[in-house]
């Protein structure tokens, strides 16, 4: 992991950001691309350092569709081979036949059970497998109230339906440069008061080890008062940037990350959202600036949002670059 020895010392360091101090115990990137922080947890068991409510509301929609498709059909099977052992004998109206036809007969006889149907063609007999069809309706009522409320927690959950450009860039900005992304939101939200927070971390050499140091990058503007576009985050790179002078070979050469922090107030469910992504310095592209992802409609009356422009870019030359540098751009 390269360590950066030479840096403006005068710049003030943001130490109280969460992230621990020592690069030597710290692994790969502060935060993944998708906002979640890069932290594996251990030393409890996985059902306690798993919060399983959290994760059904926050797994993809085809993930959680298939946790209760595979769920429904376990716990059928189970059930199914608890009657397979009392005996099908006690389970009236079934149509008996080979072992696979009796297992597949129990196992639809559960399924109406869990389900709570009930289409009376098969019944149980005895109080053992009475029993087992009671706590099986009993699991099922349980089961479809918690799946209810997890739909319910899923569809009413406030959500940032925010995108971040897959790269950020050093673009021309005025007679020096700036470090740029951008932010569009996706949906047909209305967004309201976004602010931004942009966070520099880097490994400085101080007493000859490595140490992670976090600085609070100053904006062209930090808020909005409305979201509707695409948002170009710009940080100018002055004298009292931390990148100040930084070059490509920097860039492509030291161990450094942009965090980006995004609040708004969405006014649907009147409560603040949040978005959050980084870019490691392998992901700022230097010498370039964005092409514009928004116009005017033909007929002059809206305008056009192009998402699928949202990390277009061109390459271009930046103040103070020599010709050599110019000729590569």
């Amino acid at each position: 992991m390269a360590i950066l020895r030479k840096f403006n010392s005068n710049i003030k360091s943001e130490i109280n950001t969460g992230f621990g101090a020592n690069a030597a115990d710290y692994g790969g990137r502060f935060v993944n691309k998708d906002g979640n922080s890069n932290i594996e947890k251990r030393g409890v068991s996985i059902f306690e350092r798993i919060s399983w409510y959290h994760w059904m509301l926050n797994i993809k929609r085809w993930q959680f569709l298939g946790v209760i498709f595979i769920f429904f059909i376990c716990i059928n099977l189970f059930f199914a081979f608890l009657y397979d052992i009392i005996g099908l004998e006690h389970l009236s109206g079934i149509i008996k036949g080979s072992g696979v036809r009796n297992f597949i007969e129990a196992f639809f006889f559960s399924t109406q059970t869990f389900t709570t149907v009930g289409y009376g063609r098969i019944n149980p007999i005895g109080i053992v497998t009475s029993s087992v069809a009671s706590l099986e309706a009993l699991t099922g009522l349980l089961s479809f109230a918690l799946i209810t409320g997890l739909l319910y927690g899923r569809f009413s959950k406030p959500k940032a339906y925010l995108r971040f450009s897959e790269n950020a860039v050093i673009a021309p900005y005025k007679d020096i440069t700036a470090l740029m992304l951008r932010v569009a939101p996706f949906k047909n939200t209305n967004l309201v008061d976004a602010e931004v927070k942009v966070t520099l971390g880097i490994i400085i050499e101080e007493n000859g080890k490595g140490v992670n140091k976090f600085y609070q990058l100053p904006l062209e503007f930090k808020s909005v008062s409305s979201l509707n576009l695409n948002w170009t985050i710009v940080h100018p790179i002055n004298e009292e940037s931390p990148l100040y002078n930084f070059t490509n070979e920097d860039f492509a050469n030291q161990h450094g990350e942009i965090v980006v922090y995004v609040k708004a107030f969405d006014d649907m469910f009147s409560n603040t959202v949040v978005a959050q992504t980084s870019y490691v310095f392998k992901e700022i592209v230097f010498g370039a600036k964005f092409n514009p992802m928004y116009k005017r409609s033909e007929d002059n009356t809206k305008t056009i949002s192009y998402l699928d422009k949202l990390n277009s870019f061109m390459l271009v030359p930046l103040p103070g670059m020599n010709e050599k540098e110019k000729e590569k751009v």
